[in-house]
Order: C-alpha cells, then sequence, then structure tokens
C-alpha cells in the first residue's frame, strides 16, 4: 500500500481510509452527501497526490510534447509561464491512453498524469522521449492538495494571505508559483477552485490550516459525484485505449490546426474523425425508477445504440444522472436504459448537468 503525504490527516480528520488502486486514500469523512454539498455550496479539499507530477527539462522539450499529446503546447507560449493545457495521451490507433495537464514552467514543462494508469503511462512516455533531448523528473516530494468550491479561493486566501492579490487575479487554467507552492485554477468539480502543489513536508500542517480556515475535508465518493455532475471523464469509465476522442468528448483537446505537427495517432483519428460508424458523449437523466450504473444498455426504439459509462444518483439534482457512449447518429432526445430487466425512460442532454453550482439543462 501507498501513504500519501496527508495519510496522518486522513487519520485524525477520521476518514474512512480504503485501498485506492493501491492508495491509502479516504472514500469520506462520515457522509459523501454532505462533502459533495459542502463543495457545490462552500469549499472542501481533496488529497491528490496520489497523482503523478513530472518535470520535464530540455532543448527538445516543446517538439517532445508536440509529438507525444493531441493538444499542442505551442499554444502556451503566447500565454506564459504558468498556463496550463489540457489533453488526451494518445497510442497510435488514436485510444486514449490517459488524459493530462501540462503547464509551461520557467525550465520547460510540468507534466500531471493519472495515479491508476501510472505504469503504462510512464513507460509510453519514457519510450517516446528516447528519441528528443529531453530530461523527466518525477517529483514525489511534492503533496498535491485540490480546494474546490465557490469560496475555495477565499478561503486559501484567509490561509495565505500574502497570496490575496495574485489568486483573485488568476484565470482559470493559469498557475502562479509562491516559495515552494505552485498554486493552479483547476480541478475536478465542476467549481472553481485551486490545485495546490507544496513540499510533502509541510502537507499536515496546511491540511490543519485549511481546517482553521473552514475548508472541510472531502474523500473519493464525493470526488466521483461531483464529477459526474460536471461531465468530466474517469479513466477505464468513458476513456480507454480503445476509445478515441471523438467517442468521449475529448475532441476539442485534438489540434489539427498545424497540417506540419506529427502527433502519435493523428493519422488514426483523421481516418475516425470521417468514418460512419462513429460514437458520441452525452448525459442521460432517468425519468423512470432505479440508479443509472456503467455497463447498462441504452435503446432508442427498441434498438441497442449504446451502453453507460458511469452512473450515479445527483445529490446536487436529486435524481439519477450518467454519462454515455452512444451511436454518433443518434439525434433524439429521448430514450431507455435496461436496469435490470426494465426499460426506463431516460432524457438525453449534453453534458454537463451542473455547473458552478447550477443545473445545466
Amino acid at each position: 500500500m501507498n501513504y500519501t503525504p496527508f495519510y496522518q490527516s486522513h487519520l485524525d480528520s477520521n476518514g474512512k481510509v480504503v485501498d485506492f488502486g493501491g492508495w491509502a486514500l479516504p472514500v469520506n469523512y462520515g457522509s459523501q452527501i454532505k462533502e459533495h454539498e459542502q463543495v457545490r455550496n462552500d469549499a472542501g479539499m481533496f488529497d491528490v497526490s496520489h497523482m503523478v507530477v513530472t518535470d520535464v527539462h530540455g532543448v527538445e522539450a516543446k517538439d517532445f510534447f508536440r509529438h507525444l499529446i493531441s493538444n499542442d503546447v505551442a499554444k502556451l507560449d503566447k500565454f506564459g509561464i504558468g498556463k496550463a493545457l489540457y489533453s488526451g495521451l494518445l497510442n497510435r490507433e488514436a485510444g486514449v491512453i490517459d488524459d493530462l495537464i501540462v503547464y509551461l514552467m520557467p525550465f520547460g514543462y510540468r507534466l500531471v498524469t493519472n495515479a491508476a494508469t501510472e505504469a503504462k503511462d510512464m513507460n509510453w512516455i519514457k519510450q517516446v522521449a528516447v528519441s528528443f533531448k529531453v530530461e523527466l523528473f518525477p517529483r514525489r516530494d511534492l503533496a498535491m492538495l485540490a480546494v474546490q468550491g465557490p469560496n475555495a479561493i477565499k478561503r486559501v486566501i484567509a490561509a495565505h494571505p500574502h497570496m490575496k492579490d495574485k489568486l483573485e487575479q488568476l484565470k482559470p487554467f493559469v498557475a502562479v508559483e509562491e516559495g515552494s507552492y505552485f498554486y493552479a485554477r483547476t480541478g475536478y468539480t465542476g467549481e472553481n477552485g485551486l490545485e495546490i502543489m507544496l513540499p510533502r513536508t509541510e502537507a499536515n500542517a496546511f491540511w490543519s490550516l485549511l481546517l482553521e480556515h473552514g475548508v472541510a475535508p472531502c474523500g473519493l465518493g464525493a470526488r466521483d459525484t461531483l464529477r459526474l455532475e460536471a461531465g468530466m471523464n474517469l479513466y477505464g469509465h468513458e476513456m480507454d485505449e480503445m476509445i478515441t476522442p471523438l467517442a468521449c468528448g475529448m475532441d476539442w483537446v485534438v489540434d489539427l490546426s498545424d497540417e506540419n505537427r506529427d502527433f502519435i495517432g493523428k493519422r488514426a483519428y483523421q481516418l475516425a474523425k470521417i468514418s460512419t460508424d462513429q460514437y458520441k458523449q452525452v448525459g442521460l437523466v432517468l425519468q423512470g425508477k432505479g440508479v443509472l450504473r456503467d455497463g447498462q444498455k441504452v435503446y432508442v426504439d427498441g434498438a441497442e445504440c449504446g451502453v453507460v459509462t458511469s452512473g450515479t444518483f445527483s445529490p446536487s439534482l436529486k435524481v439519477s444522472i450518467a454519462i454515455a457512449r452512444i451511436s454518433a447518429a443518434i439525434e433524439v432526445d429521448a430514450a431507455t436504459v435496461d436496469i435490470r430487466g426494465n426499460h426506463e425512460a431516460v432524457k438525453i442532454i449534453s453534458l454537463p448537468f451542473v455547473r458552478n453550482g447550477k443545473k445545466m439543462f
């Protein structure tokens, strides 16, 4: 079992710790629903130190990333240091190995990838890096905490008042460094907030400081319902190495604007884009009884047309919702889902369900 720098804080906060992909992490601290509502209405914090932070140095770092990922890091140059880019990491068949964030840094780039896919991500990245003059530096010396919610930035400022001016002016998908702390205006909840990297030796003290300033600890359970309401992908559900960006709502992170840029999976992606046998990602809102769950089949006019990839009961909307992958040819807004042998009515919507605490359909 791997333990994050915040492990003692989870125990001290009465977190129910479980094995999450080999990491000891809290599923909740008593009530998943209360934690979900805390993030929608105020501010909550999540330990995301299991995520993988890699700093990339070298004279060919830009060329390396322009080849490695689907989005184009050249865009970052016009925005400057600290700007973040969301992208897909594709295989040669345009399947999604992972999604990730790249930050432009003074030394090159900072890469943040997912914990559950760490081994295959890093094997793939290192394999590609061999052809470029770059060096990869894993940053396990850092802890990472996501502080999310409408009052998240205000509460972080209360804890770190010296950051007031910089954090009040920080734009979405931009990060700022101050000493050994790295504050990024990013997140996985559909709310305003920050993802903060800091020295792992200071993790528990920072946790305690945020607790004192009204930031509530939140676990994996709330993180999943929040991201699902926000229409955000989870690896192994919405995306995997057999699914192209077209089929999982990630088409917007594939940049084809530079015809001369040859990124991995480009040709296969272009072929998939003109295929008539294509899928798309949608949201489903249950009109009938039951709870939508991943793996359930979706039907239109009695014909199977897709599958639920993630489903839950939405604490914000008080109804069951799901993300689904269905045939791109489907243009109606009504379907059914097979729930334990019964075909229950669902409404098809465009994602997300909730953004900044507001219903979006």
